[in-house]
């Protein structure tokens, strides 16, 4: 009988294109690892010196004030509209699943509390991070793009101190008042569906309304929008100061800050929603 020959060894240049794909990925993986990992020591960084910026003078309050209206103001019609409209469809999808259990009179509880302790600031914050958080990237962006951030730091003047903290507490200071009238204009858009579309009386809604809700509720609620806001505006600040391009780039750091701000005040809305139910 012939004895079958052992199949050869593979050669070191086969081995190495064997391996080269895997190589490829873990080089890869190590790159991004090391990108998220410099990102977020950076914005840790910026966020330190936001808060020793916030108690050491001098303080620019006229910013501050110009500021509250271009992002706080001038964002009350998208997050009032977007809680009006939620509030209605909340208030008619919950009349007809409770209309086989004979739980129409629950609707108005139902909404406030929905609305009062997520919907609202969720609703809220998601609609500021894409219209606020978006332009102050654009903004700083701009300016660090066309050097103007460099004559700031060449004349002594920081960066964050004038262009950071005024956007924060600007953003901060406003997101509570945003989230509390678009708590009220989603009850009032559930009370226009319960009247006109489901035949209950303004009484008999605010009365389920007023039973129900508590002082707690409202200020767990209003209690996330702060956190929310410094998220928001610390992420869009940082990615304006980090732009390195053209336009391009401003664009890329614009979509990032709505995509990161997005995510942050989705999961960071868990940890404080176990917090506050802690309490």
């Amino acid at each position: 009988m012939r004895r079958s020959m052992p199949p050869p060894e593979p050669s070191a240049t086969a081995i190495f294109y064997r391996n080269l794909g895997w190589l490829r990925f873990v080089d890869r993986f190590g790159r991004k690892g090391s990108q998220t990992v410099e990102y977020i020591g950076g914005l840790f960084q910026m966020i330190g010196e936001t808060v020793a910026a916030c108690m050491s003078r001098p303080f620019y309050s006229t910013e501050l004030v110009s500021q509250m209206d271009e992002l706080g103001v001038k964002s009350l019609a998208i997050t009032g509209l977007t809680a009006f409209v939620t509030g209605a469809v909340l208030a008619l999808q919950t009349a007809y699943s409770l209309e086989a259990f004979g739980g129409k009179q629950f609707i108005g509880r139902i909404v406030s509390l929905s609305l009062v302790r997520e919907l609202g600031p969720i609703l809220t914050a998601l609609m500021v991070a894409g219209r606020v958080g978006s332009g102050i990237t654009a903004e700083i962006g701009s300016m660090t793009v066309t050097e103007q951030v460099d004559a700031l730091r060449s004349m002594a003047i920081s960066p964050v101190r004038r262009l950071v903290v005024p956007r924060v507490l600007a953003v901060v200071i406003m997101m509570p008042v945003l989230t509390a009238i678009a708590d009220l204009l989603g009850i009032i858009g559930g009370l226009g569906i319960a009247v006109l579309e489901i035949g209950m009386t303004a009484q008999d809604y605010i009365t389920s309304i007023w039973q129900q809700l508590a002082i707690s509720d409202i200020f767990s609620g209003l209690g996330k929008t702060l956190f929310f806001g410094f998220e928001i505006a610390a992420i869009g600040c940082y990615n304006g100061l980090q732009v390195e391009g053209g336009a391009a780039a401003v664009g890329r750091s614009t979509t990032r800050t709505v995509v990161l701000a997005s995510i942050s005040i989705l999961v960071s809305d868990f940890f404080l929603t176990k917090l506050f139910l802690a309490f």
